[in-house]
């Protein structure tokens, strides 16, 4: 028999698949093209306005007809005192507030376990209350927190009405350091319930198996989450602490917009509500772009920081 015809069939085998897989992977990418069209203008099309950082830009003028001043927004930043006593007292207050939730990071995970722990039907019911606050905006959280911790709101006036004390309290005044907690503790109500959403998941995908070979050998339920559900769990917070890490300097901006007042404001100002102050309430949209752009970078270069780390000790990256 001839090699050479043996061979045809299967050359032809091979072909067909090659052709099957192109289809499927263009299927694939047709699928992923709307994705792919939002993220492009979303999120690298706006990439044009760095631009407005080389120029001495003024509202009503066209960007090119306004003066070229190249580098000099960035340079303000180490050259002019004043520029840089203001950029060091709004990182203190990111990063402060950043580590503040990485170093809490963890409730989630501990939430996500303890949820489930307790009677499915009673799972169910604190999960839903605890995941609504998430989709409550801002605005309305800070609505909340005016009606009830006002000088005139629900707890003063308990207070008062008791006589548990002779004046009024400004819990919505509360300056220095103390602010970080008190918008954490903010953050960490609105999105704890979601942020456990992802080890909720991770828990239904532990193999039931081990909890029934845990119960046979006479561990208890501490012991099965803690040689179990935890280890199974660690990889997810992992790759979830280092985008945090990566996202350091991305405090948000709602959260503290809604909040500041000239009381806590020295404190409560991130990088995100400088630029907004600067450049949309303030007078220099130029000045803004360019703290902007020093934020894109050094958050870049924290996520690529972060995936080398994740290399180094779990021996896989993120990205």
């Amino acid at each position: 028999m001839n090699p050479a015809k043996i061979g045809v069939p299967n050359a032809l085998r091979t072909s067909k698949k090659k052709k099957y897989r192109s289809k499927d992977g263009f299927r694939l990418f047709l699928l992923c093209l709307p994705f792919f069209t939002l993220i492009f203008l979303f999120s690298y099309l706006p990439l044009h306005g760095w631009a407005y950082a080389f120029f001495e830009f003024r509202a009503g003028y066209k960007l090119f007809d306004t003066p070229f001043v190249g580098l000099a927004h960035f340079s303000s930043f180490f050259e002019n005192y004043f520029v840089r006593q203001d950029v060091m007292r709004v990182l203190r207050n990111t990063l402060s507030m950043s580590l503040i939730s990485i170093a809490t990071s963890w409730l989630p995970m501990v939430f996500a376990i303890f949820l489930a722990e307790v009677n499915k039907s009673f799972r169910k019911t604190i999960q839903t209350i605890t995941t609504i606050p998430h989709f409550i905006s801002w605005v309305l959280v800070f609505s909340l927190a005016f009606a009830m911790f006002s000088t005139e709101g629900f707890f003063n006036s308990l207070l008062l009405r008791y006589g548990l004390t002779d004046q009024s309290i400004r819990f919505l005044y509360v300056a220095g350091p103390q602010i970080w907690l008190v918008m954490w503790a903010y953050g960490t109500w609105k999105g704890l319930g979601w942020s456990a959403i992802l080890y909720i998941a991770g828990i239904a995908g532990i193999d039931v198996e081990l909890y029934e070979a845990a119960v046979v050998d006479g561990a208890t339920r501490f012991q099965r989450i803690c040689h179990i559900t935890i280890p199974s769990l660690l990889p997810t917070f992992f790759v979830l602490l280092l985008l945090s890490i990566a996202n350091l300097l991305n405090s948000g901006m709602d959260q503290y917009f809604v909040f500041q007042n000239p009381f806590n404001r020295a404190y409560i100002e991130v990088l995100d509500l400088y630029v907004y102050n600067r450049g949309i309430v303030g007078p220099s949209i130029s000045f803004a772009t360019a703290a902007g752009v020093l934020k894109s970078v050094v958050g870049v270069t924290l996520l690529f920081i972060a995936n080398g780390i994740s290399k180094l000790l779990r021996g896989d990256s993120i990205f």
